[in-house]
């Protein structure tokens, strides 16, 4: 089964990397972005029979820093 975890910065978080690509995409002459925010996805291939709550728990102990970042776990059809 494959799986999508999607990170991201939670609100208030400051983000330079964003800050980054919407200073870059403004000089590359791209009007209309208002603000930008970079996150990452993590694809796992897992077992079918793998648990929501293993999944969370993988999320909460290594793929995400619950301090500073929100996750949601997304299966993907096959």
């Amino acid at each position: 089964m494959k799986v999508r975890v999607h990170v991201s910065l939670k609100p208030g978080v400051l983000d330079p990397q964003g800050r980054a690509i919407h200073h870059s995409l403004e000089g590359l002459g791209f009007s209309g972005v208002n603000d930008v925010r970079a996150g990452r996805l993590i694809e796992l291939d897992v077992d079918e029979g793998m648990s929501d709550d293993a999944l969370d728990d993988m999320c909460r102990k290594l793929l995400a820093n619950m301090v500073i970042e929100n996750y949601r776990i997304e299966k993907v059809a096959a």
